[in-house]
């Protein structure tokens, strides 16, 4: 498995196995059989509800815990200075586990300088190996990485052909952020694995779209973590790495951007506030 350096020296998997919409009936089992053919990252957080399975997976698996990158993040109900460093905490209780790879904001909303705080403090109690952001646009990011003590290592970004975060990269590669991509197939949205592009490169490399999809990110140096519950999909997911895509192949799949979410805009004020709904919601059961 390739890996890459975070600005702190820790080294993460530029692949790994997202549990996003995995199932709390079924996360165990995934994410099993992603250890089994050969995962070594597991990237999960408090508003998918499935931290506890993911940890008794991972204890289940027999694997030193040393071995596999952990990664979570916390919701934003949970902001603020002390709500912040109790979550996380219990985050580490849910995953059986003393410490934790690596923690993002899981939002840029509400309180999160005061979160980000209890993050650097846990970063230097060596609770937390790296610790950074999600869903940061470029202002968000140069702001907090600039007003905080210790840079955030990840920004994890919806990030897929056709939304290639371009002028994002830029930023989060002047500061010397790590990308990670959520959605790296963007959820198939828009035809995307059947377009007529990725669909002809599939057919030159002998691989399918998503495996060209995910070379198309490890090439730009972008952390992917796809998800799948199916065993065979998942090792399909990692067997990417026995070549390599030409530049007039790269140049092909740049012209695919569209320069926009194919989900949603965390600048469109409806959608904060929908955001909100989901917290009070939340706080009310």
């Amino acid at each position: 498995m390739e890996q890459i350096t975070l600005y702190n020296g820790v080294k993460m998997p530029i692949v790994g196995y997202g549990v996003y919409q995995v199932s709390k009936e079924e996360c165990e089992r995934c994410v099993m059989d992603a250890l089994d053919v050969g995962y070594r990252s597991i990237d999960t957080a408090q508003s998918y509800f499935n931290e506890e399975q993911v940890g008794t997976a991972i204890v289940k698996s027999g694997i030193p815990r040393e071995d596999i990158f952990l990664t979570t993040k916390v919701w934003v109900e949970h902001y603020g200075y002390e709500e912040t460093k109790k979550s996380v905490l219990e985050s580490m209780r849910k995953l059986q586990t003393n410490y934790l790879d690596l923690v993002l904001l899981h939002q840029p909303f509400s309180d999160c300088h005061g979160a980000y705080r209890a993050l650097e403090d846990l970063y230097d109690e060596g609770k937390l190996r790296a610790i950074g952001v999600s869903n940061f646009y470029p202002d968000r990011l140069v702001d907090i990485a600039s007003f905080s003590r210790v840079k955030p290592m990840v920004n994890q970004v919806e990030t897929h052909p056709f939304n290639q975060q371009i002028e994002a990269k830029r930023w989060m590669d002047k500061y010397g952020v790590q990308m990670e991509a959520w959605a790296p197939f963007g959820e198939g949205r828009g035809g995307l694995f059947e377009n007529p592009v990725l669909v002809q490169i599939a057919e030159k490399y002998k691989k399918t779209t998503a495996q060209i999809i995910l070379r198309w990110h490890i090439q730009r140096g972008v952390v992917v973590i796809p998800k799948s519950t199916h065993k065979a999909r998942m090792e399909e997911n990692l067997n990417v790495f026995d070549f390599v895509l030409e530049q007039t192949d790269l140049n092909r799949i740049s012209k695919l951007d569209k320069k926009q979410s194919s989900f949603f805009s965390h600048s469109d004020p409806s959608m904060v506030e929908w955001f909100v709904r989901m917290v009070e919601e939340r706080k009310g059961k």
